[in-house]
């Protein structure tokens, strides 16, 4: 495999020191992250003008949306996997390969669970809530089935970000993730309000006589659905232009037609790999569902608090995560690279970092509950969900630290190949160890919503201790490719 002339934006992960390429690899990876909030908000913004019911379709959907998208995902981490340590080994010329055919498999997975999920999706809806014959019905099927549509295009720059990950590069896809946003943001309000949103004319600092001009067009955009085009359109062309940097090797890894072709040796592997890996992702929204339904037994303030609750948790930890993909690169090629006493240290740096940060941000988070709640919620039922809220803030944002860095064993785990430790120890953490406890807190021990709290702070911090209990034992070092060999070994677990 010829090496590309963006090849330099590759991080050097298997030499000389640890900290500042860790960090190099994966601050951008935490930004990526934060452009995808920024992503989502843009679609919630705009969507609301056209009020709740409007928000309310987009809610629903995303529930299945999400679901899907966690099931395919976990194939893209086999793609990380099998760059990162190929390239660690040495076998420039097996990176293609592995990255074509990943691509390929992928997104042929993607157009299956595309047409299934624009057939089903009247029925997934009714699942998860919604009420057939409703409004808010009808326009979470139209958003649903047009995101379906367009699922392929999202996983074309999904794919992409695992496999410049893999190589080390984690700045062009922030690049293209950026381009996106932007995109996004610009064609979003036009596509859903089309010319008669006196906001939109304000930003654009129209005057009156040119509001009226194009608000006499008649074009009153596509609603709900246009949140949708609008998020298949700036996908699609990143995902156009990131196939585009692969095929011409701008990027280091360069694509020649023949390596899209699947080979049965490598089709195995991206689902020995990749399956657990869904499987992990698929259980943490899983888990955040279940926990709703409990939650709901405490009644609407708890749902609320709740659901505030995981958002701020949500982005308290994304540094974690950023730290936890980049931790898996760097297992991942210092493994291939048959040096695993490199990848202990990564582990344990990351291991390091998150714990001091998540330390900090949870004694910040500790002494301003009520207030970082209060910016979430206003109106009659504001003071109960905000005592309830801060509740959840205190006690399990006490154990973030915790969850923080199971985070990032999870990410060795997945680095090292060992996707099936991690899905078991994902299963037995965020589902296993969290409901019952938190089942018997609420309703035997009469604690309500802050019994669920107990037990899911419970659940982080002995889920932590039994995975990095059996993480010491380093049966994960063994890694999954053999150097300057095309064949992959399969992993016990021992």
């Amino acid at each position: 495999m010829s090496r590309g002339p963006g090849a330099e934006r590759a991080v050097n992960l298997t030499d000389g020191p640890l900290l500042k390429p860790l960090f190099v690899l994966s601050v951008p990876i935490v930004v990526t992250n934060l452009l995808q909030v920024a992503y989502n908000l843009a679609d919630t913004f705009w969507v609301g003008r056209l009020g709740a019911t409007a928000v309310s379709a987009i809610s629903f959907s995303w529930a299945i949306v999400f679901l899907i998208i966690t099931l395919a995902a976990g194939f893209t981490v086999a793609g990380t996997v099998l760059v990162a340590q190929n390239k660690g080994a040495g076998n420039l010329d097996r990176i293609s390969a592995v990255a074509g055919q990943t691509i390929a498999f992928v997104i042929a997975l993607s157009i299956v669970l595309s047409v299934l999920g624009y057939l089903l999706a009247p029925q997934l809806l009714a699942l998860v809530g919604a009420t057939p014959g409703t409004e808010v019905f009808e326009l979470s099927v139209t958003y649903t089935r047009t995101m379906f549509l367009g699922i392929p295009f999202v996983f074309g720059f999904f794919i992409f970000q695992s496999l410049l990950q893999g190589w080390g590069d984690t700045k062009t896809p922030l690049y293209l993730m950026l381009l996106g946003v932007v995109l996004n943001v610009v064609i979003d309000p036009f596509l859903i309000l089309g010319f008669r949103d006196n906001l939109l004319f304000e930003l654009a600092g129209l005057t009156a006589l040119e509001a009226e001009l194009y608000a006499s067009t008649g074009f009153n955009g596509f609603g709900v659905q246009g949140a949708a085009i609008a998020t298949i359109a700036s996908r699609g062309i990143g995902a156009v232009i990131a196939i585009f940097l692969l095929l011409t090797g701008r990027v280091g890894i360069h694509l020649a037609p023949a390596d899209f072709v699947p080979t049965r040796e490598t089709v195995k592997t991206l689902v020995r790999i990749g399956a657990p890996a869904s499987i992990e992702m698929s259980t943490q929204s899983l888990g955040i569902t279940a926990l709703t339904a409990l939650v709901a037994l405490a009644g609407a303030e708890a749902v609320a608090a709740y659901g505030i609750g995981t958002r701020v948790t949500s982005l308290v930890v994304l540094p974690a995560l950023g730290l936890a993909r980049g931790t898996e690169t760097v297992v991942g090629q210092n493994l291939g690279a048959k040096q695993p006493d490199r990848a202990w240290r990564a582990v344990f740096a990351s291991v390091g970092i998150t714990a001091a940060v998540l330390a900090a941000t949870s004694a910040v988070i500790y002494l301003n509950a009520a207030s970082i709640i209060g910016v979430f919620i206003t109106g009659s039922e504001a003071a109960a969900v905000i005592e309830i809220g801060a509740q959840y803030l205190r006690i399990v944002g006490a154990t973030y630290v915790f969850l923080g860095v199971f985070h990032v064993i999870q990410g060795a785990y997945r680095g090292s190949g060992s996707t099936r430790l991690a899905m078991l120890f994902g299963i037995l953490g965020l589902i296993v160890l969290r409901l019952p406890p938190a089942y018997g807190l609420l309703v035997w021990g009469g604690f309500g919503a802050t019994g669920v709290w107990y037990g899911i702070a419970l659940a982080n911090v002995v889920m932590v201790a039994l995975s990095g209990l059996y993480f010491r034992r380093g049966t994960w070092t063994g890694g999954i490719v053999d150097r300057n060999r095309r064949d992959v070994t399969d992993p016990e677990i021992k």
